[in-house]
């Protein structure tokens, strides 16, 4: 099994989680008041970013107004021991939450890939992923009573007499795997999903369902979409996938035959492909699994022979 891996899109994150320190509110309260701390402000999940495209990062020291207008703060953790937060003015007008934050416009993430590294994309991730929680977690699903958020932000507990039920961030694990055909020539399965261009092709994925390890989850998933069975399974790396809160965890799979029966539902189509066929993707222009996807890393990894 594979230990090592790429850093890809949403990964690399620099910052220190500070899990000891997070609980202190003198400790939180110091940081968020120190000129050289800053503040991600974000607007129902998405970036608020200047004309560049670049993500806004107020210094605490002028951070006062967005602060006050903030339905939440969140402690992420400190940077070479500069804390850094993150503000959701979700409950503010797109407009004057741009104003407040000194940006120009909110953009989603994934807009800004392209023009962040994988460890900057990741900060951005793991700020959208915390705040959308907390927007989704205001009172409890056991007794209906407000909950109120704790340790930074990074816990809530119900506020409800005779409760008391801590939550804790959720993530929703998924799979994303290259298949491999058994045997000689060398191939790759790929599928064109529902909704999906007439030439987009991509590798299988899926969610975690309980009671699966994540192995399990991989050849449930191919035997559903493409009707194939596949038996070794190998990890190859993973990624942080902020549609939320998820986390991707890429796969190299060896089916047991190349018959081939799509679902019909999620999976309209799917066939085995070479490595000459893929690499004419290449140079005509087809991409080769999205940007800040693992998928790509799956895909040019399997090209490159490696793995």
């Amino acid at each position: 099994m594979r230990t090592d891996g790429p850093v890809v899109a949403y990964g690399g994150g620099w910052l220190d989680r500070a899990a000891a320190l997070r609980g202190d509110p003198e400790w939180l309260a110091e940081r968020l008041g120190d000129p050289m701390s800053v503040v991600l402000p974000l607007w129902r999940d998405r970036c608020l970013v200047d004309s560049g495209r670049v993500p806004v990062r107020p210094a605490a020291v002028g951070a006062g107004e967005l602060l006050g207008g903030a339905d939440e703060t969140v402690f992420l953790g400190l940077d070479a021991g500069r804390a850094v937060s993150a503000a959701d003015l979700s409950g503010l007008e797109e407009g004057e939450a741009c104003a407040r934050a000194g940006a120009a416009e909110a953009v989603d993430v994934r807009a800004l890939v392209g023009g962040l590294g994988p460890a900057e994309a990741a900060v951005q991730a793991y700020a959208k992923g915390l705040l959308h929680w907390h927007r989704g977690q205001r009172f409890c699903g056991s007794c209906g009573a407000a909950t109120a958020a704790g340790t930074g932000g990074h816990t809530r507990s119900c506020t409800g007499a005779g409760c008391g039920r801590l939550l804790f961030p959720r993530i929703e694990p998924a799979v994303i795997m290259l298949v491999e055909a058994p045997g000689e020539p060398e191939r790759c399965l790929l599928a064109r999903h529902r909704g999906a261009a007439e030439d987009a092709w991509s590798t299988l994925a899926g969610f975690v369902e309980i009671g699966e390890s994540l192995e399990d989850a991989v050849r449930r998933e191919v035997a559903e979409e493409a009707g194939v069975a596949v038996g070794e399974v190998t990890y190859q790396g993973s990624q942080a996938w902020p549609f939320p809160a998820g986390l991707m965890v890429g796969f190299r799979a060896t089916a047991v035959s190349t018959r081939v029966r799509v679902d019909g539902d999620e999976v309209v189509e799917a066939r085995w492909f070479t490595r000459a066929e893929l690499r004419a993707r290449v140079a005509a222009g087809r991409p080769l699994g999205r940007v800040d996807s693992i998928d790509r890393h799956l895909l040019a990894s399997w090209l490159d022979g490696r793995g």
